[in-house]
């Protein structure tokens, strides 16, 4: 969702007339986009807003914008930072040209967040954010050939640990119309490859006269733009309610990539119930067998919370069986960080010890890096396909003609692969010559 909002955001300031930069020494506009599901994240933004602070003094016509979930969480209190000129919250992203040229050239204090975030939105709001949208969104320059294409926004399932039905909003559907018109725009620029967004993305459901859209209406729909080769979606919610329609889509849909990421967050029964997750460990099982059965070779990634308050050693050692069980591809192993505004900060002590949080992550780490090791060292010497995404961030491979280059396969694999920079944004073959437990190395297939 941010990587999509930040694009956004820089793609209308680019046919506002702004250049974006790198360099904040140049810039006469910083913004920062924020995300509020974890403390830490939220501290780096302050960190940030602290050294945007200190240039300040030097050059006091510098302009300092957060925006996104943090912004909308905090308000009025981040623009009492002395180095903020505007905050904007998800849902006023339309105005960002706007505010960027009042405070550049009015200097004032701008706030732009909703209200009341729980009330439903305002007819023009919504129609402005369509708007928004379907006008500035664009390919992600950053990774040549694909797209992120919001499907849905908010979330009404108010997990007891997360903020997100705070900052986003209540869930919203887009009409499907307008998705596949994005969706055509967006493959006539070059992208092949899309990501359907939504914090439950499964639960999309648009009443259309007397027919109900869900997601595996939108995969088909999608699938027949002749340009996209690659349809994704994320994140899915553990729920029965149209997963069959969406596996059988899964299936029967070349396009559709055979990867489902859903987040289980605990192994045990108590602490499901504790975060309000609606479904015990053995349901949440009978999902990945039904997905398993349904889906030859789907890659299946999840998402754990460790140290919730009362969380016990029995209540932990669930969730490393589950680990075992569900011999997730990769998993995203978070320590539990209250947020404030929620239930589970509200009503529950936060009184697992931070040592105890550290040695159960590291723990839950090391047993999904034995299976994610495992399940890797399948594609040895086999030849798989890649979308390339171009230069490696890590290029310790570079040789003088050919530099490193990152790809993912259709089931969400990391490649990395010496090539030309070229194939950015393009489709390649590549033969697998060793492995980790999060990456796969190769040769480019001749």
């Amino acid at each position: 969702m941010n990587k999509l909002d930040t694009a956004l955001v820089g793609s209308a300031l680019r046919q506002a007339g702004f250049e974006l930069s790198d360099n904040i020494e140049e810039a006469d506009a910083v913004l920062i986009n924020t995300c509020s599901v974890r403390e830490h994240a939220e501290q780096r933004v302050l960190s940030h807003l602290g050294h945007l602070k200190h240039i300040k003094e030097s050059r006091p016509g510098l302009i300092v914008g957060v925006i996104g979930c943090m912004a909308q969480r905090l308000g009025a209190e981040l623009l009492e930072h002395d180095a903020v000129d505007f905050v904007c919250g998800p849902a006023q992203i339309p105005q960002i040209n706007q505010l960027v040229r009042q405070a550049l050239e009015k200097r004032v204090r701008t706030l732009a967040i909703t209200e009341k975030i729980r009330r439903k939105s305002h007819e023009e709001e919504t129609q402005a954010l369509e708007k928004f949208e379907l006008t500035y969104g664009i390919k992600d320059e950053n990774i040549p050939g694909q797209a992120f294409v919001r499907v849905m926004q908010g979330c009404d399932k108010f997990c007891s640990y997360c903020v997100v039905p705070y900052v986003r909003g209540p869930e919203v559907c887009r009409p499907p119309k307008t998705i596949i018109e994005q969706i055509k725009k967006l493959a006539g620029n070059g992208v092949k490859q899309v990501t359907l967004l939504g914090q439950r993305v499964n639960a999309y459901k648009y009443a259309a006269g007397e027919k109900t859209y869900c997601l595996a209406d939108l995969l088909s729909m999608a699938s027949d733009i002749e340009p996209i080769e690659w349809i994704r979606f994320i994140t899915s919610y553990p729920s029965k309610e149209f997963f069959d329609e969406i596996l059988q889509a899964m299936v029967g849909l070349p396009k559709v990539c055979p990867y489902l990421h859903l987040p289980a967050q605990s192994g045990s029964d108590r602490i499901l119930h504790a975060m309000n997750r609606g479904y015990t460990c053995n349901e949440y099982l009978e999902l990945l067998d039904r997905a398993r059965a349904v889906v030859p070779g789907i890659a299946i990634a999840g998402d754990f919370i460790v140290g919730f308050p009362n969380e016990t050693k029995e209540d932990f050692q669930a969730t490393v069986n589950l680990l075992k069980k569900a011999r997730y591809k990769n998993c995203f192993i978070f320590k539990y960080s209250p947020r404030p505004g929620t239930n589970a900060d509200e009503k529950l002590k936060d009184n697992i010890p931070a040592e105890i949080k550290k040695k159960r992550n590291t723990e839950s780490l090391s047993v999904q890096n034995e299976i994610s090791e495992e399940l890797s060292r399948q594609f040895l010497n086999e030849t798989v396909k890649v979308l390339v995404e171009g230069p490696s961030k890590k290029p310790h491979l570079n040789d003088e003609n050919k530099p490193q280059l990152v790809g993912r396969t259709a089931t969400d694999y990391i490649v990395v692969f010496n090539g030309p920079e070229t194939l950015a944004g393009q489709f390649a073959k590549v033969k697998i010559t060793k492995m980790s437990a999060l990456t796969l190395f190769g040769e480019l297939g001749r």
